[in-house]
């Protein structure tokens, strides 16, 4: 027995040796780089590819099976163009652990490695021929018959290292294009349930949207296929660079997280996401912390989720704080201990302070979440606030049912310094239906609205061009609701009693009522904006009764040029998509009817009183401070045509006036062209009747001037004294003959 195994081992020596020797004699005797030729051939007959080997191939059998090339490059099919290329390629198994079903894998190495993928416009690919798509199977597979399952092939790599890769895509329909630029990717041992270290890095530059950005990554990965287990743990990433309008983008992430894919099961520990960046001159930060989270079919659970934000820019400066806290719950409902968000707002004159806390309850199942408490306060500091502080707070619910897809709030309470009630209701998430409510008890809106600064003429010359506005989004728009204010101001135009209603419904927005109480008098109409044009299209109907013009004009534009209760009648329409093209393309027709007013600027009164001293000519007048001309009645009627309103029967009358006019408002470029023919009843002196003084009005709103043509009221003045002195003379006349007939008549008689 003894020299039976003895024996045995001495030939199973033998045959090892010999084995050997023949695998070091194939080895140093076979060189595959003679069948280069053949396969290049191969590729272009099969793929009509020209496949390039300009390096040499090396093969190793002990103690690892494996190959090593280099500069092979592959073109794009039936053309000379490069579709990918690779300067070194290494890859080499473990020739012993494959006798026991091992896969080892002892080196996998690429370097220098270039593809570009390309999607073109009929929305083929250049690999489609590479991975055989849209080509029929030419054998059927046939059904085998069932064996005994094998032991499973077990997976280990000893690790993975590429470097200087660069992956290139382009949609040639969209025009989009995609890139990774020196890729490396590198990983320690890969095998089940062993942690491997993970390390890539890589610029990535896209076209739509535009990014250009560094990103480094480096985790510890443990697997177990079999059980469907994936962890990581020790996540770094960064990311750096520039995407969309975010320049000096920074990304930073760590944290841990496991899934397991056969329970559904999720969880996540010490996640910390941090950004910060540049977005024109406006700074930003924020950072997300995660505790713990919990995720399973059943149930889920959370610690302190917080998040934080600040925003520095050109309107003000915001930070915002929101946190979450202990979130438990399972398929039926949840609950956390509380939601609260902290937020401060500052801006040069004034700062906001903004709290919110509420409980959270929901059902995961239902798809249903209900803030059932929900506080609101708000906190207003500035010098020009009424006490320079105000505190507010609103209290009311949020329900959502996403199931159904609706939101209903409740609001109410003090809210900066009104008392404020507010219901919302939206119905539908695609395209919602909007309802709401709303009634403020008053409500000065100037102290909030940012400072109008004064331009120069250099900052007007340089001022950007004037940019359409979109109203695309009403076309979608599905609203319904009422607006009520007891007083407003805004933008210092004074109002009491206002009443809002809009509905908005297939792209066109309509307000009706749109009623006031202002200025000692009333308005009331509506208002229409038809969004479906490419250049929407708006009209306004609204009436005016006893307002007090004056003050409403001073107060709505600084412009003081006229006193006296009127009553206006306005129906205009209009298109454009900027405020300029609006308001050159006005059309309709305007009425005004005012009593016992002024119009300030000018005393026509006194302009004729001085005129025998004036000297022929087209005079100009500036206004001097403290004229006026007052009137018991004015009437106009203007009609609008591409933003000009032309009016031809202008009458202004008092005691001793009368005005009529007739000539040009352009609205569209806020300028006037203007005349009026003014008659005063005691122009020169008591016996000299009236006088009629021909005024033109012209120039921009801004720098009006009155022109009095001097010439013809001295020509009138004139003809007035000659008419006088011909009376005269024509009286005298009479007088002497009179005297020289009686004389006559005298002595005939003698």
């Amino acid at each position: 027995m003894k020299k039976a195994l003895k024996f045995g081992l001495i030939g199973l020596a033998v045959i090892v040796l010999l084995v050997g020797a023949v695998l070091a004699y194939v080895v140093a005797t076979f060189d595959p780089n003679q069948y280069k030729p053949q396969l290049i051939q191969l590729m272009k007959d099969k793929q009509q590819r020209t496949l390039k080997l300009d390096g040499d191939i090396k093969l190793t059998i002990f103690p690892a099976i494996g190959a090593k090339a280099s500069r092979i490059s592959l073109s794009e099919h039936n053309s000379d163009k490069e579709f990918a290329a690779v300067e070194d390629v290494r890859v080499s198994l473990a020739l012993m652990p494959l006798l026991a079903r091992k896969v080892v894998v002892s080196e996998v190495g690429l370097s220098g490695v270039k593809v570009t993928v390309i999607k073109h416009k009929d929305g083929s690919t250049n690999l489609d021929d590479l991975i055989g798509k849209g080509e029929a199977r030419q054998e059927e597979v046939k059904p085998q018959e069932t064996a005994k399952p094998a032991a499973p092939i077990l997976l280990d790599v000893a690790g993975i290292a590429v470097e200087k890769a660069s992956l290139n895509y382009r949609d040639e329909g969209s025009g989009a294009s995609y890139a990774l630029n020196n890729l490396n990717f590198k990983t320690g041992r890969i095998a089940n349930g062993v942690p491997v270290k993970v390390n890539f890095d890589s610029a990535v530059q896209t076209s739509k949207p535009e990014v250009d950005i560094k990103v480094q990554a480096g985790t510890t990965l443990t697997f177990d296929l079999e059980k469907k287990l994936f962890r990581i743990e020790g996540l770094d990433l960064q990311v750096n660079g520039k995407a969309l309008d975010i320049s000096n983008l920074q990304v930073k992430a760590e944290g841990a997280a496991s899934a397991n894919l056969t329970t559904h099961e999720f969880s996540a520990s010490g996640l910390k996401v941090s950004a910060s960046g540049l977005k024109g001159k406006d700074q930003f930060s924020g950072n997300v912390d995660l505790a713990t989270f919990e995720f399973a079919k059943d149930k889920i659970s959370a610690g302190k989720l917080a998040v934080n934000a600040k925003l520095d820019g050109d309107i003000g400066k915001l930070a915002a704080a929101v946190t979450l806290q202990d979130l438990q719950g399972n398929a039926q409902t949840f609950k956390s201990g509380g939601l609260a968000v902290d937020a401060d707002f500052t801006q040069p004159q004034q700062a906001f302070k903004l709290k919110l806390t509420t409980p959270v309850v929901g059902s995961m199942a239902a798809k249903q979440i209900n803030l059932s408490n929900l506080v609101i306060a708000l906190n207003a500091t500035g010098d020009k606030l009424p006490g320079k502080s105000i505190s507010s707070e609103l209290k009311g619910s949020i329900q959502a049912d996403a199931e159904r897809e609706s939101v209903n709030l409740t609001l109410a309470g003090g809210l900066l310094q009104s008392q404020v009630k507010t219901k919302l209701a939206v119905k539908g998430f695609t395209v919602p239906a909007i309802r709401f409510d709303v009634e403020v008890d008053q409500f000065d809106a100037d102290p909030y609205l940012p400072k109008s600064e004064k331009k120069t003429e250099q900052v007007k010359t340089e001022a950007a061009p004037e940019q359409p506005f979109d109203l695309s989004a009403l076309r979608k728009l599905n609203l319904n609701g009422s607006i009520r204010v007891g007083s407003l101001k805004v933008a210092n135009v004074k109002t009491s009693k206002l009443r809002v209603d809009v509905k908005a419904q297939q792209g066109i927005v309509t307000v009706s009522p749109m009623s006031a109480s202002l200025y000692e008098g009333g308005t009331s109409g509506s208002m229409e904006v038809n969004a479906n044009p490419a250049v929407p299209a708006f009209s306004v109907k609204q009436t005016l009764s006893g307002v007090q013009l004056g003050p409403l004009i001073k107060d709505a534009a600084n412009f003081d040029m006229v006193e006296g209760k009127a009553n206006l009648n306005v129906a205009l329409t209009s298109q454009g998509n900027t405020v300029s093209a609006i308001k050159k393309g006005l059309n309709g027709t305007v009425a005004l009817n005012m009593a016992n007013g002024a119009i300030k600027g000018i005393n026509l009164s006194k302009l004729v009183h001085g005129v025998q001293n004036m000297g022929g000519g087209m005079e100009t007048l500036k206004p001097a401070a403290g004229d006026r001309t007052e009137f018991d009645e004015l009437k106009a009627n203007f009609k609008m045509s591409s933003g000009v309103a032309h009016n031809d029967d202008l009458t202004v009358k008092s005691q001793s006036l009368r005005v009529t006019g007739a000539g040009d408002i352009d609205i569209g470029n806020s300028s006037i062209n203007y005349g009026v023919k003014t008659t005063v009843a005691d122009a020169v002196d008591a016996q000299n009747g009236s006088l009629t003084i021909p005024l033109q009005i012209q120039g921009p709103f801004t720098d009006l001037k009155f022109k009095v043509d001097y010439g013809a009221v001295v020509r009138d003045v004139a003809k007035q004294k000659i008419e006088k002195r011909k009376q005269e003379l024509q009286e005298d006349l009479k007088n002497k003959l009179q005297e020289k007939l009686k004389g006559g008549l005298q002595g005939l008689f003698k």
